[in-house]
Formats: structure tokens, C-alpha cells, sequence
């Protein structure tokens, strides 16, 4: 009596799809300018130098996802910035101590290989750790029928950096009196894309038919590694936030001291135009800034005096400005006027 043998392969799960994979990205990062090849890809674990030049190095890590981003990535077809995301998801946090990332790792879990899709994805990704001067040295790609829906996937970033003791950006140093300067995000980032998407859904609004939106909700998230970690190894920030998931102020408060109160001026947020647009599709100023970025992708905390010098390490298009400053309070946080959405 012959029996028909059952395979992992006829479950849904294709090793050899998935060792094709592997190969593309150890081809692929190998390529990349600036990207040495890591010998960790496509072994168990992976192995890496700590910077020489870091007399008292201390690790610090992050992990992070890009949310419900990857579904108008599906709704699009369109993966080749998610991936820039998901580095910057975690870099960008890294460097609100001051450290410097040196590796990321990623996660696709996925209910069929789709080499295509994989390829794009792993595209920025390779591109994000070229931009946050790290190296991708390995991942995990989970091939998970019956867990997600036909083309569905996520996605998930893992990154290590490294600071000297005596560099650590901590609330210490951050003072009465200090300004705080707003940093201009690139767009929506990677948070509030559930509510996006809610908006869409209820206004019955066809993005692929939308050239504005299409362009705007798949701007990949600012990396702001390159400027941040110029500005600590000259000893002038005493503090910084990486504006995500709460808005303004649930972030910025994560870094206050006791006893004093980051005192903000909503009025002199500088608005772009995809949050003056989500403004006008029945959300409120509070559930906007408690949602969104809404403009300001990274905060500062500096010296009066040293506001000019934190100016010229960024480009007009990203120059941090004015929108408060460090007083004593019990608050952490106070927010001022509104927001000007037009």
C-alpha cells in the first residue's frame, strides 16, 4: 500500500526558498559600498569587533518594528522603503544616549516566501545601515502559514551600538534654563498608521489612485544618526528625544529630570503638509499630538548658547529651531497655544 508522504514542504514552508534568501542577502550586503561582507550571514549567531577607538565602551540595544506601515506596503506593492524604516526605528532611538550603532539584525515573519518581496525589503534595510553607518549581520526569516493571512508579513529590527561611560547622554545634564529645539521629521515616520489607515478606510479613500499619498505614506523615517552622533562627540547636547509612538510629549518626557518641566510653544511647530492634511479628517489637536509626530522627528535639549552651533551640522531641509525651553516645575512636560495647521 503506498502512502502519500507528507512534507514541510507541502505544509506551506519552503527551505529552499528561504536558503535562496539567505544567499541573496550575504550577495547582497557584500555589494553595497561602504557595507564590509559579514561572514555571520547564514550562521548561528553573529560575531562582532567592539570599536577600538572607546576607552570605557557600554552597549546599549533597541528593538522595534514599523507597525501597521507594512500594510500599505502591501496595499501598494510597494517594499523597498520599509526596510529603511525598520533600521531607523531603532538607530534613531540608540542615539538618544548617545551611542553609536554597529550592528542590526532583522526579523521577517511571512506566510509565504515571496523572493521578490524579501529582496525589496532587504534592499533598505541594507540601505538604512549604510545611512546609520552599522552593518547588517544576520536575521531570522520565518515562514508562518496559517498564522498570516495570504500575502500578509512583519517585520521587526534588532539594533546594538556602543557609547564611552563618560559620553552618555543622561537627565544629569540637562539644566534649567536649557532651549529645547525641535528637529523636522520626514513625514508620518513609522507610527499612527493604524489611525491612517482607519481615516482611508471611513473616507473610502483609494491610495493607489492618490500620487500625493501614495509618495507620503511610504516616506521612509529621517535617520538622524550622522547629525546626532557629531553633536555628542562635541559635548553639546545635554539631552535629545526620538519623537515616536505618544507624540511630543510622552517622549520628551521620558528624559526629564525631577523637578524641572520641558515648557513647549505648539504655535512654533513648523507643520508639513500630510499632518495639516490628517488635521482636516475629524481628529483633534489633543489625539493628533498624542498620535503623530506632527512634524518635529526629534527634539534637542541644549545650552542657549550653543543653539547656532547644533544649526550648522544639518541641512535646510532638516535645521532644528526653537520651541521651548528647559523651567522648574513638577509637570516634565507643559504644552503651550496650539498647533497652526494651515
Amino acid at each position: 500500500m503506498n502512502k502519500k508522504l507528507f512534507t514541510y514542504k507541502k505544509s506551506g514552508v519552503n527551505i529552499s526558498a528561504a536558503d535562496k534568501f539567505v544567499s541573496f542577502i550575504s550577495k547582497i550586503s557584500s555589494q553595497k559600498k561602504g557595507n564590509k561582507k559579514s561572514e555571520n550571514i547564514g550562521g548561528f549567531g553573529s560575531i562582532s569587533n567592539l570599536p577600538k577607538d572607546i576607552r570605557r565602551p557600554k552597549i546599549v540595544a533597541c528593538t522595534d518594528g514599523v507597525g501597521t506601515k507594512v500594510e500599505i506596503a502591501n496595499l501598494l506593492n510597494k517594499f523597498d522603503t520599509i526596510g529603511i524604516d525598520l533600521v531607523a526605528m531603532s538607530v534613531n532611538d540608540l542615539i538618544v544616549q548617545g551611542a553609536k550603532p554597529i550592528i542590526f539584525l532583522d526579523y521577517i515573519s511571512i506566510n509565504k516566501i515571496n523572493l521578490k518581496k524579501l529582496k525589496s525589503i532587504i534592499k533598505g534595510i541594507i540601505k538604512g545601515c549604510k545611512i546609520s553607518g552599522c552593518q547588517l549581520v544576520g536575521g531570522e526569516t520565518a515562514e508562518m502559514p496559517g498564522t498570516y493571512e495570504k500575502d500578509k508579513f512583519d517585520i521587526a529590527g534588532f539594533a546594538v551600538g556602543v557609547v564611552d561611560e563618560k559620553k552618555i547622554l543622561d537627565k544629569k545634564k540637562i539644566k534649567n534654563g536649557d532651549v529645547i529645539l525641535a528637529v523636522p521629521s520626514s513625514g508620518i515616520h513609522s507610527n499612527g498608521y493604524s489611525l491612517v489607515r482607519h481615516i482611508l478606510n471611513k473616507k473610502k479613500i483609494d491610495i493607489k489612485k492618490n500620487k500625493y499619498l501614495r509618495r507620503e505614506l511610504l516616506k521612509p523615517t529621517k535617520i538622524y544618526v550622522n547629525e546626532i552622533l557629531k553633536l555628542t562627540q562635541k559635548n553639546i547636547l545635554n539631552g535629545c528625544a526620538n519623537i515616536t509612538g505618544g507624540g511630543l510629549a510622552d517622549n520628551i518626557k521620558r528624559i526629564i529630570p525631577d523637578r524641572l518641566c520641558a515648557d513647549i510653544d505648539l504655535n512654533k511647530i513648523k507643520t508639513i503638509k500630510i499632518f495639516n492634511w490628517l488635521s482636516k479628517n475629524n481628529i483633534s489637536d489633543k489625539e493628533m499630538l498624542k498620535t503623530f509626530n506632527c512634524g518635529v522627528g526629534f527634539c534637542l535639549i541644549v545650552k542657549s548658547n550653543n543653539v547656532n552651533k547644533v544649526k550648522k551640522y544639518f541641512s535646510k531641509k532638516f535645521k532644528p529651531y526653537v520651541i521651548g525651553k528647559i523651567i522648574k516645575g513638577n509637570n516634565k512636560v507643559k504644552l503651550n497655544a496650539k498647533i497652526n495647521w494651515s
